[in-house]
């Protein structure tokens, strides 16, 4: 049996995080304290009414830009408590990550019980060099944005179970695949949604200076693509370099033993991967069948899986994934005969809903807290006065480029959803950008880098509160302190890392886009 030790730092990096996680954890419980949250909303929200807070600026409203003064709205006035008592539910059941994770842990939690995950992990263990587990995980991280967030509710729970596979620290595993999903968000080697939607929003604000003017989905594409390298890069380092050595280490006297057993597959794991496998492949050959035909349903008005508007394909992508999951689980089940009949099948998926209790009370304050500070406008005004500082300065590219960076991710502390804050700083930042002779898109670009950092440390990122239930599983003690010492490294490597290349990119020269220059105009 492996003994758990803490590995003592004396280095003051290291003690400043082990302060901030001591300090982070003396916090209440984390349904209270964003059962907290949504209270001081509540009052601040009637202060900063009282003092009629606001900021004006241009807004994107029904496709158009216009000029709009932004109030905050009082919680505690009858319209108000009325909203809050009247959408309390709504605002739970419309939590976006209440759905799906529950949905995904249908399949998870059937391919986790029936052993599925488990053979998994040890053919994985067997074929996968220790050396390269930690970079490969990263990059599955950063790779899952293309089917939207499922990442966050696949990749992340099952990163702690494959680190814990090599006799590493599973919270380190946790944290690899935390910050590919959430930290390098923007990156990846594919245009996803997240490119159609940016460049929508982009377009619309690019009709203030020049209505010709055609914003590309893949104008971001080769710095973007450059970026799933550099994250996977950095996130290796900070995951084995810097958060694994202060977490809590395995050792003991039998760990080789472990290992063996570890890699060891039996008969019937072979049997039932034998048959999950032929079972993934059937599945996945009717899905790719399916997307074929020009007229499928799974394509958008358009006829594209990928572009705008979003296509049934991605709007999907959770519901196929379970499946991914369930079927070749009840293949292996029965072949390896873990599980024997349609009633173990069941159980499986009630035991794994069993677990997800903590996650739904979370779930319920995490919703109003994020609700009422939508309601009250208050981010809205934050982000509206940071941009008319901006549209008052007048400094270089690289200085320039490198304050939007900071100032993006400074602001996703405080509004989390990616196209909301776009929204509000488009019609600022791309006008301006373009008078001072730069890009759309690169402007587009600063954006998403400093948007990305910073979503491992935010509790306005919508998954946050799912991230702490899955931190949890591995740590019962963990809390907001916890989770923000071990993210922290990750979001300030990345944010140096990154904006390093942009400088070293545009100091070259080089496109950041097919078919898009540095500069406006040319």
């Amino acid at each position: 049996m492996s003994k758990v030790t803490r590995k003592n730092k004396t280095g003051a990096y290291s003690r400043w995080l082990n302060t901030i996680e001591r300090v982070g954890n003396k916090l209440p419980h984390p349904i209270a304290l964003f059962a907290l949250f949504a209270a001081l909303t509540v009052v601040l929200s009637a202060v900063c009414a009282a003092f009629g807070v606001s900021a004006t600026g241009e807004l994107i409203s029904g496709g158009e830009l216009k000029e709009t003064t932004v109030t905050a709205v009082s919680l505690l006035t009858g319209e108000g408590i009325r909203y809050m008592l009247t959408n309390a539910v709504s605002n739970f059941t419309n939590y976006a990550p209440l759905g799906m994770v529950l949905v995904a842990m249908l399949g998870v939690g059937v391919a986790e019980q029936s052993g599925l995950i488990h053979a998994l992990l040890k053919a994985t263990v067997k074929i996968t060099p220790r050396r390269l587990i930690t970079p490969m995980l990263v990059f599955l991280g950063v790779m899952s944005n293309i089917a939207t967030d499922a990442g966050y509710v696949i990749l992340i729970p099952l990163g702690d179970m494959i680190f814990r596979a090599y006799g590493r620290h599973p919270m380190a595993g946790f944290a690899a695949a935390f910050a590919g999903v959430s930290g390098g968000f923007s990156a990846n080697l594919l245009v996803g949604t997240l490119d159609a939607l940016l460049a929508g929003i982009t377009q619309t604000a690019v009709t203030i200076i020049d209505p010709n003017y055609q914003v590309a989905v893949v104008g971001n594409y080769y710095f973007m693509m450059t970026s799933t390298f550099l994250i996977t890069i950095l996130g290796t380092f900070v995951t084995d370099k810097i958060v694994e050595p202060r977490l809590l280490a395995y050792t003991g006297e039998v760990q080789g033993q472990e290992d063996t057993m570890l890699t060891t597959i039996t008969a019937e794991e072979k049997r039932g991967l034998k048959a999950a496998g032929i079972v993934a492949l059937i599945y996945a050959a009717v899905v790719v069948l399916a997307c074929l035909p020009e007229n499928s349903f799974f394509r958008n008005e358009n006829g594209s899986l990928l572009g705008r508007p979003t296509s049934p394909f991605l709007d999907s992508t959770v519901i196929l994934i379970t499946f991914l999951f369930l079927l070749p689980a009840i293949a292996y089940g029965r072949a390896a005969g873990t599980l024997k009949n349609e009633k173990e099948v069941c159980g499986a998926m009630a035991k794994s809903m069993g677990s997800m209790g903590s996650f739904l009370a979370l779930a319920f304050f995490s919703a109003q807290f994020i609700n009422y500070f939508n309601y009250t406008e208050i981010g809205t005004i934050i982000a509206l006065a940071g941009s008319n500082f901006f549209r008052k300065i007048d400094i270089g590219l690289i200085p320039l480029m490198v304050v939007f960076v900071l100032f993006s991710a400074f602001m996703n502390l405080f509004l989390g959803s990616s196209s909301a804050k776009w929204n509000i700083l488009a019609p600022v930042f791309v006008p301006m950008f373009m008078l001072l002779g730069y890009s759309p898109e690169l402007c587009q670009l600063a954006y998403r880098i400093g948007d990305s950092c910073t979503n491992v440390i935010t509790p306005m990122m919508t998954y946050y509160a799912v991230i702490l239930i899955f931190a949890q599983r591995y740590d019962k003690k963990a809390g907001i302190g916890t989770l923000t010492a071990t993210m922290l490294p990750y979001s300030l490597v990345f944010l140096v890392g990154w904006v390093l290349m942009m400088i070293v990119w545009l100091l070259i020269g080089w496109p950041i886009g097919a078919g898009t220059s540095l500069f406006y105009g040319i």
